[in-house]
């Protein structure tokens, strides 16, 4: 028999202490870690940063680590869809990171929210499979309220256009997110689904964020999500690319500001943002 033996089928680590998908060990990545789906947008997500080294790729996975100013931050791709990025969380969290911020683009279902906009999931609805294998349908798939805290401090510092709101995450790009399919195929039970959800208050569609916050819910581990607006689907516009830079920016800025409060946190033993402080913020944006 020949290939490279692990140690276990149910826990699959390599002799040097890498997880079976990331190639990755402990001290390989920060406690805080970008997720973007295009492992192509990791290398542009880390010439942002002071300095940078590539820690490991292997299949849709591709890590690096560096540092934002003065922060130890990383980067990893999980590729399209829940399936892998739960596997991303998964071994990102049993080496030792603990906060996870999507980065990412996403379609908006509103013709207010302009494409190059940014949008920072509040919560998500759990149209993916991937979390049900994890919980019941009814348990709620809802950002950290300091990771969102610290994405919109960082999009208000930088001047960035957001918008804050649920999010829909599905598992089909096409007839998922009431796309016709191949020939024009979309099943009954899609036709509306666009209508129906901006009656309830859901402002965009993307694949991931509800599989990120329903596992760091799970796991009492910290996530958030700011995705790039490149499509409309009240306008049909569609710009590729469109405000990526500005979601990269928002999301490298958001991890210097939760080192900071976590830093406050550890030296005082109290949380640096407080009730009072998060009563302002929700006041100010008048959001909800």
């Amino acid at each position: 028999m020949t290939g490279k033996r692990l140690s276990s089928a149910s826990s699959p680590v390599d002799e040097a202490g890498r997880v079976y998908h990331l190639m990755v060990k402990p001290g390989d990545v920060s406690r805080y870690v970008l997720l973007p789906g295009d492992p192509g947008r990791v290398l542009r997500i880390a010439s942002f940063w002071d300095e940078s080294w590539k820690i490991a790729e292997h299949r849709e996975y591709l890590t690096y680590s560096g540092r934002y100013k003065g922060v130890f931050i990383s980067a990893t791709s999980t590729g399209i869809g829940a399936p892998s990025t739960a596997i991303a969380v998964e071994e990102l969290a049993r080496v030792g990171s603990d906060t996870f911020i999507r980065v990412g683009t996403t379609g908006a279902l509103r013709k207010e929210i302009g494409v190059g906009d940014l949008i920072i999931s509040v919560g998500a609805v759990r149209f993916e499979g991937t979390s049900k294998q994890y919980v019941f349908p009814e348990y709620p798939a809802v950002a950290s309220i300091d990771v969102v805290l610290a994405l919109v401090t960082a999009a208000e510092e930088l001047g960035v256009k957001y918008h804050l709101g649920i999010t829909a995450s599905t598992d089909s790009f096409y007839v998922g997110q009431e796309r016709p399919g191949y020939k024009g195929y979309l099943p009954p039970h899609q036709k509306g689904l666009i209508d129906y959800l901006k009656s309830v208050n859901v402002i965009n569609f993307e694949m991931e964020a509800a599989t990120i916050f329903t596992l760091a819910n799970i796991y009492r581990l910290r996530a958030g999500s700011v995705c790039a607006a490149i499509a409309n689907r009240e306008t049909e516009e569609f710009v590729v690319d469109a405000g990526v830079d500005d979601a990269i920016k928002v999301a490298n800025e958001a991890v210097k500001i939760l080192s900071e409060w976590d830093t406050i946190m550890k030296e005082t033993g109290r949380p640096s943002v407080s009730a009072k402080t998060i009563i302002e913020w929700y006041k100010k944006l008048r959001r909800f």
